[in-house]
């Protein structure tokens, strides 16, 4: 019952690469004076409301193709969505979903435009299709902004997700539905005895007043998100026990064939995981004026490494400087094997005998014992901030920290007369909220008033699209196990790493849990790049200039030209809307799909890219279905029994491109996902229809199949376009092939490649060229088709060979790997 355009269409950040005239229609737009001249400028019909077909394909008509056809195709997806049958494959595409911090940016175009194409295309393949959409809302930027105004953080992120899209969304991690279950899992993780609470020399942030996990640290030593140079404080905090997944975490990256890049990043993230951890309680001895010893009451934790002589070089020479004095645990036998020595109930045993039996105690004992790198630290989320998940724990005098009870979730945020973001967690000042009774011994306590990392939001929300409605339990095992795991998961390179490692985490720890079955959340992941804009500054003083402030005839100063990621400050951004109505929304999506592949950066110039291209094409398409509708309104009934020779074999070459377009399209959509290799086909096939004579045009059944393939797989990129086109093609007079359904583009199904295509022929024709120029086809047998030697002889003797080679001096030959064509380079 899942529909990729119920999650996706109600909410502006997904709109613009969904189907953008939603947020246009919105009354910000629509009641400004641009909207209202935009408007009023649409007056011309279209075919689907007349009949009347235009001729040309101009800016006035695709306005009122996308304003036609958006409310229409919305509404069929909708009927779609109740009808779905369970008898279907799922798909289920994902895009890392977006922080509502202002106003939309191009990367947000891209991301959805990519995540909504993929969908469209996997539900016309027959798929039961799951695309979702959410807003991840808690976290800093938020705060920040509604400190600096003097407003509530939760009003001004409500001034971004409205009542609309918090409504059709699936999920909005600021919403009590949602962080009551983030609270949950969190209690399982301590019951689990994974999340815990220790004093620890921690990473802070002076600019934003939090701690931060290693994670959220650069190379630098830089806070991720705000720049400062981080502080050492030491602090108590909560953390999860992600070292406990490390040995699990490592080795399910060999079931991730398809990550391309990220897994590498994944293990080196993690470490080799050779060691083993053990959790040891320090004894800290105090010496009084009385020269009386007793020990410390209260224990702290700390990590180390465990030294041992006997099996590390490094341990012997520091036991050695220092004069220390060891037992021998290792003895070395005449094979060159070792045994343990002197090591109580594991004496005897080999060392690999040993490693096992040692840590399988320490799991039994619950002190560690599970595989681990040396470089790899728990995950600490605590954050000394209001606008997050409240971390649900009380701490209690006589019982300590207490996890609070399911039944009590959600602990829910109180209401603040003021935040500062300064000083301590500002909760701590809600006193009405932090006094509270112990769950266990119903004495007095004190709430947590740390709230959590916003990445513990993001680490589970694929499983909470799978059941958002859902007020038992975070989701229904079933109904995340047939959704599970997500085919497509789509994101920008920033996240390889730190969301990608906590959110596997969730996932084992869940499938541990017996929530899920699957371990692993992703099975593909298409990393995207950044859009990038041009970027003026002065090399002296680094600032930056708008390119209507330069003089670049009389430039007295140099300037640094250069391409960064866009942004308000360096006067290189772009507002989707103005680039939306300029252009048009399929305009947009083409050139964002056609522009670069996913995982390249783009280059935004409209006077060089793309984006002439991308325009260029669409006329062609219109004047594609124009040409057939007019041949077919002349009142000659078509008969491909009239096609001559000559034009039977253009129709036969027209049928080839097509099931190699199919074929070739198809892949690239599933497989290498270069959808700019899969448009660059598309063109072609439309070069090849372009230039189709007009009897083939009107009389041959491979023209129409043809169009009606490029029509179709146009479709998932450029919908409001091809529904246009699909309409106009279906209604031609005297259709001859039984493709031609009426009915909207997108419920159509993805053309198929003709089996015909697919048997392997006994021969090829082989075009011959001589110095680059054609001169004939030679039929050769496939099996010997790439072999140069055997190809060379038969041109050779053949009777074309003959007269144009045989008194000539053959130079160098070179045979086509991909195409059926071989030259021959000769002195002339």
């Amino acid at each position: 019952e899942k529909s990729c355009w119920r999650r996706g269409m109600a909410a502006p950040l997904s709109s613009l690469a969904q189907c953008p005239l939603a947020v246009l229609r919105c009354g910000s737009f629509r009641d400004s004076p641009l909207g209202r001249s935009v408007l009023s400028r649409v007056t011309r019909t279209l075919f689907s409301q007349t009949g009347v077909w235009d001729k040309d394909y101009r800016p006035e008509i695709r306005q009122k193709v996308e304003q036609w056809w958006h409310p229409r195709i919305m509404e069929q997806w909708r009927k779609d969505s109740l009808e779905e049958g369970s008898n279907k494959k799922k798909f289920y595409v994902l895009s890392m979903f977006p922080y509502p911090s202002g106003r939309l940016h191009m990367g947000h175009v891209r991301v959805y435009t990519i995540s909504d194409m993929i969908g469209h295309f996997q539900r016309m393949r027959g798929h039961q299709v799951l695309n979702p959409m959410g807003f991840d809302a808690f976290g800093l930027p938020a705060e920040n902004a509604a400190i600096e105004r003097g407003l509530d953080p939760e009003d001004w992120t409500r001034k971004y997700v409205n009542k609309q899209q918090i409504t059709f969304s699936e999920v909005t991690t600021c919403l009590p539905d949602y962080y009551m279950w983030t609270q949950y899992l969190f209690v399982k993780l301590f019951e689990a005895g994974l999340a815990y609470q220790k004093e620890a020399v921690v990473n802070w942030d002076p600019v934003d007043q939090t701690v931060l996990a290693d994670e959220q640290v650069d190379e630098s030593g830089r806070s991720w998100r705000s720049g400062a140079v981080v502080e050492q404080k030491l602090l108590t905090q909560w953390f999860i026990k992600t070292t406990n997944y490390a040995k699990s975490l490592l080795d399910a990256l060999a079931d991730l064939p398809e990550w391309y890049g990220v897994k590498a990043m994944q293990a080196n993230w993690i470490g080799e995981c050779t060691g083993c951890n053990f959790d040891f309680k320090l004894k800290v001895i105090v010496t009084n004026l009385m020269v009386t010893d007793h020990v410390c009451p209260s224990c702290f934790f700390t990590l180390c490494l465990l030294g041992i002589p006997d099996n590390s070089e490094e341990d012997l020479c520091s036991a050695r400087a220092l004069n220390l004095k060891w037992s021998s645990v290792l003895k070395s036998n005449p094979d060159g094997t070792q045994t343990l020595i002197n090591s109580a109930e594991f004496s005897g045993l080999s060392r690999t005998e040993a490693f096992n039996s040692i840590t399988q105690k320490a799991r039994e004992l619950k002190v560690g014992g599970h595989l681990t790198s040396s470089k790899l630290r728990d995950w600490l989320i605590s954050r000394q901030r209001y606008w997050g998940t409240p971390i649900p724990m009380v701490h209690c005098g006589s019982c300590g920290p207490v996890a609070v009870p399911v039944k009590e979730l959600p602990i829910t945020l109180p209401k603040m007369v003021s935040l500062s973001g300064k000083g301590a967690s500002p909760l701590e000042f809600a006193h009405d909220w932090v006094n509270c009774k112990c769950p266990r011994c119903k004495g007095p306590a004190r709430r947590e008033t740390d709230t959590m990392d916003t990445f513990v939001d993001s680490a589970w929300y694929y499983f909470r699209y799978t059941d958002p409605r859902n007020t038992q339990r975070p989701f229904e095992r079933h109904l995340a196990d047939h959704w599970l795991p997500v085919d497509v998961y789509i994101g920008g390179k920033e996240h390889a790493v730190m969301h990608l490692y906590y959110a596997r985490f969730f996932s084992h720890f869940c499938r541990d849990q017996g929530f899920v079955t699957h371990k692993e959340p992703f099975r593909k992941l298409l990393v995207q790049g950044l859009i990038k804009g041009q970027t003026f500054k002065r090399a002296n003083s680094g600032q930056y200039l708008k390119r209507e402030e330069i003089d670049f005839t009389g430039m007295t100063q140099s300037l640094e030209i250069t391409w960064e990621k866009m942004s308000k400050s360096k006067h290189n951004g772009l507002d989707p809307q103005d680039v939306v109505q300029q252009y048009g929304v399929d305009t947009v999506r083409l050139y964002i799909l056609y522009a670069a592949p996913p995982e390249q950066d783009i280059l935004w110039n409209v006077k060089t890219d793309a984006l002439p291209g991308v325009l260029r094409w669409q006329s062609r398409l219109w004047q594609l279905v124009t040409k057939l509708r007019g041949a077919r309104s002349l009142g000659d009934f078509p008969n491909p029994s009239l096609l001559k020779k000559k034009e039977q074999t253009e129709a036969r070459k027209i049928w080839q491109n097509k099931n190699y377009a199919i074929q070739e399209v198809t892949t690239h959509f599933t497989e290498d996902f270069l959808f700019n290799a899969g448009i660059s086909r598309l063109m072609g096939l439309t070069n090849t229809l372009s230039s189709a004579t007009i009897r083939v045009l009107h009389h041959s059944v491979e023209f129409e199949e043809a169009l009606a393939a490029l029509i179709l797989m146009t479709a998932p990129m450029a919908p409001h376009l091809a529904s246009e086109l699909w309409a106009g093609v279906c209604q031609i007079q005297n259709p001859l092939s039984p493709l031609l359904q009426k009915g909207d583009v997108l419920q159509q199904p993805w053309p198929t490649v003709d089996p015909e295509y697919l048997e392997t022929p006994d021969f090829v024709e082989l075009t011959v060229l001589v110095n680059n120029k054609g001169c004939g086809k030679v039929t050769v047998p496939v099996q010997v088709s790439k072999d140069l030697e055997a190809v060379q002889r038969l041109v050779l003797d053949s009777e074309l060979g003959q007269t144009h080679l045989s008194e000539r001096k053959v130079k160098k030959v070179f045979l086509s790997p991909r195409t059926a064509l071989i030259n021959f380079l000769i002195d002339e």
